[in-house]
């Protein structure tokens, strides 16, 4: 089912397919693959499979009933473009979200040369709707082409995860981005970020003007180190790219 997130980035989660494999060191110690696999073998439960990936096509037409327009994280349990997952269901997700257009989407993947693939031919000679915000994870400076590929997309509405963040990003050019998120790693075995990884991120997005949101440190639990980056908090959010329509309906 769709959910309430406790994310402070986002209102609710919606995952039409659950499970992943892991692409690179930011999916060592993955929050979702840990939550799943507690399940495994539980007969009736929604993660029976564990971490396995599955469809679940039932839950297509979840944001159409909800009716109250939200911020919508797409697949916090999985990867919309995984190369397992097949082109017809994610044009199904797809058809989802353009239907039920008084949400915005967050859509986040590691798979970013795929997702480019995906919308430049899908959005042949137009922009993807400004409702559909597409995102790409980055952990440190090896796994900075995803920036690259996301530039590459015709969209006003990109934004980067930088969590969990692993290491400096290096002088990176984020022009066309309008939202950046960065993170400490959380859980059992969570890796420390070092301050000046996050501050150079945050002076990059005050150059280049991207929003820029600080959502934690990390550490044994998501709120072990707080928020404060230099002593405030950084809630930066893109309101720019959130449509008139959209804006209107949450009031703000």
């Amino acid at each position: 089912m769709a959910q309430k997130s406790e994310i402070e980035w986002t209102d609710a989660t919606w995952n039409p397919m659950t499970g992943c494999t892991k692409v690179g060191p930011g999916c060592d110690n993955c929050y979702a693959e840990r939550f799943a696999e507690r399940w495994r073998g539980v007969d009736g439960h929604p993660y029976s499979q564990g971490f396995d990936l599955r469809l679940w096509p039932d839950r297509l037409e979840q944001p159409a009933r909800w009716k109250r327009p939200r911020m919508i994280f797409v697949n916090s349990m999985s990867d919309l473009f995984h190369k397992e997952i097949p082109r017809d269901f994610i044009d199904r997700v797809f058809d989802a979200m353009e239907r039920a257009d008084w949400h915005v989407y967050q859509v986040l993947t590691k798979r970013s040369s795929l997702m480019r693939n995906y919308v430049a031919k899908r959005y042949a000679g137009r922009p993807v709707p400004t409702h559909i915000w597409l995102g790409v994870s980055v952990e440190d400076a090896a796994h900075t082409s995803r920036i690259c590929h996301l530039q590459d997309i015709n969209s006003p509405a990109r934004f980067i995860s930088f969590e969990p963040l692993l290491g400096p990003i290096g002088m990176v050019d984020l022009e066309g981005i309008a939202w950046a998120i960065v993170g400490g790693e959380s859980g059992p075995r969570a890796r420390p970020m070092r301050s000046v990884w996050a501050t150079q991120i945050r002076d990059i997005c005050q150059r280049d003007g991207v929003a820029f949101f600080f959502k934690q440190w990390g550490g044994a639990r998501p709120k072990s180190g707080g928020r404060l980056l230099d002593g405030e908090e950084w809630n930066g959010f893109p309101w720019a790219i959130v449509p008139r329509s959209i804006l209107e309906q949450l009031g703000a």
